[in-house]
C-alpha cells in the first residue's frame, strides 16, 4: 500500500497485477475501506490480465479525514433523503469522483475500466458523467442513480449499529451484525472470513464520523438519471435479487438510465459479494472490458 496526493488530499492506494495490463479502478461503498475488496477477488481479476487499483475513499480508512467539518446526524439524513430534501454536505459526490480521477493521475493512468460498488457505483457514475474520457467502461454494482431507500426496519437497525460502539469488541460485533443484515439468502454466510474482515477493518481505521459525511455527500447529489442518459460509455449493471439495502429496482433503474447498458442479475445475492458470486461478477467485468474494445 502507498499514500498518494490526489485532488489536494492524501489517498491510500494499493495496486495488483501488471501495470502494462488494462487498468481496473475499484471504488468501494460507504464506510468500507479498500480491505473490504476481498484479496481473492482482486487476485482473480489480476489473474485475468488486469492491473487492479483499489483505494480508501476520503474520510475512511487511511485516506484524509474531514474531522474539521461537523458530523451530520444520520437519522436526519435518512429522513431528508426519504423526503427528497438535499442536505448540506462537507463535500460532494463530485469531489469524491475527482479523488478517483486524481488516483489515476497519481499513477500516470489516462483512463481505466471503472468498477464501483454501492456508493462506489454512484461515484463511478459521477466520474463517467464529469470525465467520460477517463472511463473506458463502467460497471455499477448493487448501486443506484439516486439515494436509495431501504425498509424502515432495516434502516433503524443499521443506524443503531452505527451509533457509536465504545469498545473494540463492540465495533467488531456490530460490523458482523451489519454484514449479516445485508447478506442475501442465496449464499452461505462465511462466518470465519467475515469475522476476520471485521477485525481487520476495526483495527485498521474506525471512523463512523466519515461514514456520515459520505452519506451526506451522496444524499446531496440527488438523481443522476438525466445526466446518465447522455453517457456514451460501455456499461454493465450488476445487482443481487435479494438486496434489501439497495433493492433490485434501483439496479434496474440504473440500467434503464444508461444507453446500451447490460443488466446482470445474481440470484440470491444481497448487498455483498460472496465468493460463490465471484464467477458471475468477474465474468460480467471481463465481458464488459471485451465489449468496450479494450
Amino acid at each position: 500500500m502507498t499514500k498518494v496526493r490526489a485532488n489536494g488530499i492524501h489517498i491510500e492506494v494499493e495496486t495488483s497485477g501488471d501495470p502494462r495490463d488494462p487498468t481496473i479502478l475499484l471504488i468501494m461503498g460507504i464506510s468500507f475501506q479498500l480491505v473490504h475488496w476481498p484479496d481473492g477477488f482482486v487476485g482473480q481479476l489480476a489473474g485475468r490480465g488486469f492491473h487492479v487499483v483499489r483505494f480508501d475513499n476520503r474520510d475512511v480508512g487511511l485516506s484524509t479525514w474531514f474531522d474539521d467539518h461537523p458530523r451530520p446526524n444520520p437519522a436526519l439524513l435518512w429522513l431528508k433523503s426519504a423526503l427528497s430534501i438535499r442536505p448540506k454536505a462537507a463535500y460532494s459526490l463530485c469531489d469524491m469522483a475527482e479523488d478517483a480521477a486524481g488516483v489515476l493521475d497519481s499513477l500516470g493512468i489516462d483512463s481505466a475500466h471503472i468498477v464501483g460498488v454501492s456508493m462506489g457505483g454512484m461515484i463511478a457514475q459521477r466520474l463517467a458523467i464529469e470525465h467520460p474520457e477517463r472511463v473506458r467502461s463502467l460497471c455499477s454494482i448493487m448501486s443506484s442513480t439516486r439515494p436509495p431507500s431501504a425498509s424502515v426496519g432495516l434502516t433503524m437497525k443499521l443506524l443503531k449499529l452505527g451509533s457509536g460502539p465504545e469498545t473494540r469488541e463492540e465495533r467488531i460485533n456490530n460490523s458482523m451484525e451489519t454484514f449479516r443484515l445485508i447478506s442475501g439468502s442465496g449464499f452461505e454466510f462465511d462466518e470465519k472470513y467475515m469475522g476476520q474482515l471485521a477485525v481487520t477493518a476495526a483495527d485498521r481505521a474506525w471512523h463512523p464520523e466519515g461514514t456520515d459525511r459520505q452519506y451526506a455527500a451522496f444524499a446531496a447529489d440527488g438523481d443522476r438519471r438525466a445526466a446518465l442518459a447522455g453517457l456514451d460509455v460501455p456499461t454493465t449493471v450488476v445487482h443481487g435479487t435479494d438486496d434489501r439495502l439497495v433493492p433490485p429496482r434501483y439496479g434496474q433503474r440504473t440500467a434503464d438510465a444508461i444507453p446500451g447498458a447490460e443488466m446482470v442479475w445474481i440470484e440470491g445475492m444481497g448487498h455483498e459479494w460472496p465468493e460463490g458470486a465471484w464467477p458471475q461478477i468477474l465474468d460480467a467485468i471481463t465481458d464488459l472490458v471485451e465489449r468496450s474494445g479494450a
